[in-house]
């Protein structure tokens, strides 16, 4: 038999025996689309926005169903009941991670993002205490973050009511905050190093969205091979990592066990309290910190900028904010988080600005502790799970007309502020973003504090403005865009 013949014969086998394997190998998950050999489903995902194409999967196969990115199967939950099922109900069951091989390039399955067990548990517990100990939904933090508002205000006045574009300034003031509570210290807006830092978070965060990153975390062995964006986080994040290095370095010489400043300080202490075996390790310190960054800056900064282009495009909503400031605050003050319980249309903007930008529809991605019974399913331990927040947020019974910014969402008919259990931003349950309530005091403040000193003027008309995101896919990015803050 001729040997081309039976390389395609032997090709098509293995072929055929892959795809089996994927569909009838895979024990009682549940359904989903037929996945090709190597490949699986990735080429029925818009990667442009993945969000996008599980709805529309969601609406052939029902709220839990499998695809697969590459040869591995992954569970999606789409919507409220199947989230919240997973996530709180069986939340230990559901609270591994699925490591993204290239940010395991530099984080070697440390930190908290993308760790798992006992490094998870133990780095994950001490940073919550430590950030609580050092004010985190406390006075000092508070304070903290007011004075940084009141140095971004002060930065919007050097602008001169000019055109500018706010990516960098508004980027500025959370990671000012996170370096705070980890370094001790601020930046001057102006430092090279700052600046330096800033642009690699900026960059890492629109990387996420980049087709060579999303290929390579499906298929690792590209990594090294693929030109692309990858080779750039990398490099950033081994950058970011070195400058903490250096930090820690200066911490251990002027180390007070007895007086710490910061969170680097809390955490020497704590490795000098544990064994070499423990998960408090200098290497653990480094990837926690760079955690604690990516995490804190760019994901809040982001949210402030669309939050202002949502402004821009609906100034009778700023006007309202603006009136609320004026009557509960006035002028002479720093906003507090006293007041935002008596200023309920405020709350509820903050609330919309979130649920509507989706900025991180499908959550980093987790991954099964143990062989789990799910509804009628059995999902392997190890398995990949994308929990959609986008379906939640988005839940139409929930929020009418979900596709419009409408700060009613989260009003009764009384106007008061209304809770929902479908907000969840921050995802939910065990692994619920560790800086949520950080998070949350920066977006009041920083928006009031925004809007009680300035008028926010577009340089198109409002109905021109375009709100979609820039790019969809891990995370969604706002347009550029320019405005002026004129002083009020």
């Amino acid at each position: 038999m001729d040997p081309t013949v039976v390389l395609v014969l032997c090709l098509s086998l293995l072929l055929l025996f892959s795809l089996w394997k994927q569909s009838h190998g895979r024990g009682n998950l549940p359904p989903g689309p037929t996945p090709l050999p190597i490949l699986g489903n990735i080429l029925q995902l818009g990667f442009k926005d993945i969000s996008k194409s599980l709805t529309k999967l969601s609406e052939v196969y029902g709220p839990v169903f499998t695809v697969y990115l590459g040869m591995k199967p992954t569970v999606v939950l789409h919507g409220y009941e199947a989230v919240k099922e997973a996530l709180i109900d069986l939340g230990e069951e559901f609270s591994g991670r699925r490591i993204l091989p290239v940010n395991h390039k530099v984080t070697k399955g440390l930190g908290i993002i993308f760790s798992n067990g006992k490094t998870w548990k133990h780095t994950r517990r001490f940073s919550l205490v430590t950030l609580r100990n050092f004010g985190m939904g406390k006075r000092s933090i508070e304070e903290r973050v007011q004075e940084e508002a009141r140095c971004l205000v002060e930065e919007l006045r050097k602008t001169n009511a000019s055109p500018c574009d706010p990516t960098f300034i508004l980027g500025a003031a959370p990671c000012n905050v996170i370096c705070s509570v980890i370094f001790q210290n601020r930046f001057d807006y102006k430092d090279q190093q700052f600046l330096n830092l800033m642009g690699k978070f900026n960059e890492n965060f629109r990387n996420n969205n980049v087709l060579s990153v999303q290929l390579c975390n499906m298929f690792p062995i590209l990594i090294d091979y693929l030109p692309g964006s990858q080779k750039t986080t990398i490099r950033n994040n081994t950058y970011i990592k070195n400058y903490v290095l250096e930090k820690v370095k200066e911490h251990q010489e002027s180390l007070d066990i007895n007086n710490p400043r910061d969170f680097i300080d809390c955490f020497l202490i704590k490795m000098e309290q544990h064994n070499p075996q423990s998960e408090f390790t200098i290497e653990n310190l480094l990837i926690t910190v760079l955690d604690l960054f990516a995490a804190g800056t760019e994901t809040t900064s982001t949210t402030l900028r669309y939050g202002l282009l949502l402004l821009l495009k609906h100034p009778e909503v700023a006007a309202k904010v603006q009136e609320e400031i004026e009557r509960v605050i006035g002028r002479h003050r720093s906003p507090s988080m006293q007041d935002r319980s008596r200023m309920p249309y405020t709350d509820a903007v903050v609330h919309e600005i979130q649920r509507y930008i989706d900025l991180v529809p499908n959550s980093a991605p987790h991954a099964t502790l143990c062989d789990v019974k799910f509804r009628n399913y059995i999902i392997p331990k190890g398995t990949i799970v994308f929990p959609s927040l986008s379906s939640v947020l988005n839940d139409n019974k929930e929020f009418p007309n979900p596709k419009e910014f409408d700060p009613a969402h989260f009003l009764d008919k009384s106007g008061n502020f209304r809770k929902s259990d479908y907000f969840v931003p921050f995802s939910t349950g065990k692994r619920a973003c560790v800086g949520e309530a950080l998070a949350r005091m920066e977006l009041f403040l920083f928006l009031t504090t925004i809007l009680q000193n300035f008028k926010l003027k577009s340089q198109v008309d409002p109905e021109h403005i375009d709100t979609t995101p820039l790019v969809s896919g891990i995370s969604r990015v706002p347009r550029f865009y320019k405005l002026s803050f004129l002083p009020v």
